[in-house]
Order: structure tokens, then sequence, then C-alpha cells
């Protein structure tokens, strides 16, 4: 009881100002809950890389990008948007890619393969920048062409997340180092 009092005390205080000393007053506090509640300038920025950081090499030109070379655990999800007779189909698979990198560039190969995209061949492949992807393309074997998609990096290197839209299809791709 003893707060709620204080509340109105407070509030009575504040219309007893004046009209525009109480515009001021409850500027002053709008402002310093809004630089309250936002999240700090730090936690926003993106990863700058460095050398020696886990999961990164030094390209010669001195450049430091993330090291993909290795075996991932892959988890495809597809999304059929068109005329089906419920409007959606959605189908995952699992698969395990090897990425084999030099300097920027990247291939991934699948290992076990499905039936749009076989045991041994492209599935992903692109090149770097930074700390992030400057080029980044999906092999989808059912309709045969490499599409284009956007992917992240997770600050640590060891899981991206691609998205394609090849024709009437959303894909998701969820790499996870191994």
């Amino acid at each position: 009881m003893y707060k709620l009092s204080k509340y109105f005390h407070f509030v009575f205080k504040v219309a007893s100002m004046g009209r525009r000393k109480a515009n001021i007053a409850l500027l002053v506090i709008l402002g310093a809950f809004i630089l309250g509640a936002c999240t700090s300038k730090e936690s926003s920025q993106p990863v700058v890389l460095k050398p020696g950081m886990p999961n990164t090499i030094t390209l010669p030109n001195g450049e430091v990008v993330y090291d993909l070379n290795g075996e991932w655990e892959a988890v495809y999800d597809s999304t059929y948007v068109g005329k089906t007779a419920g409007g959606e189909d959605t189908q995952s698979s699992k698969d395990i890619v090897r990425i084999t990198q030099e300097g920027n560039q990247f291939v991934g190969i699948k290992l076990i393969g499905d039936r749009w995209a076989g045991k041994n061949q492209e599935a992903v492949q692109g090149e770097l920048e930074k700390n992030r992807f400057a080029k980044l393309y999906v092999f989808r074997g059912i309709i045969l062409r490499w599409v284009p998609g956007k992917g992240e990096i997770s600050e640590d290197g060891n899981k991206i997340v691609i998205k394609a839209r090849p024709y009437k299809e959303i894909m998701t791709i969820v790499l996870k180092r191994k």
C-alpha cells in the first residue's frame, strides 16, 4: 500500500508542475526507460575475426575468414508451395556434407545422398568474405541446377544456416560441425 501511495503522490506532483514541466519530466522518464531497455551496442555488432581464433584461417592477403573444412551434419527442410491438396508439402532429410575449402572458396559434397542429389555429389558451394558469405549456392537436384542462397555462420563457426528459394520451394539447410 505504501508503494502505491508513493506512486500516486508522484503522479499528483507531476500534474501540479504545469503542463510544460510535466511533459519534460515524462520525456526524461521515457528516455531513461528506452536507454535501459536497449541492448548494448557491443552485442549488436558483427563478429570481427582475428588471426588465431578457433575455426578461422588467415588468407595470403591477411584477411581472416571462417575455416569450413570438415564433415558437417546436415538437415534439409523443403516446403513446396503450390497447387497441392493441402497447399503446402514439407519434406525433411538428413545427410553428412564434407566441405573442402581452398582460400575463401569452398565446396560441400554429400556423403549419403538422396533421390535428388546422390552420394558424392556437390551440394553447396560458395565464397567467404570476412565473417559472412560473399556468394552461396545450393544444388537442387529436383530441378537440376544451382540456386543462389543466403546463409549465416554462427560466431563460433560451428553452425551454418542456409536459406534458398528454388522454384515453388522454400529450402532451409542447417549444417552443424561434427
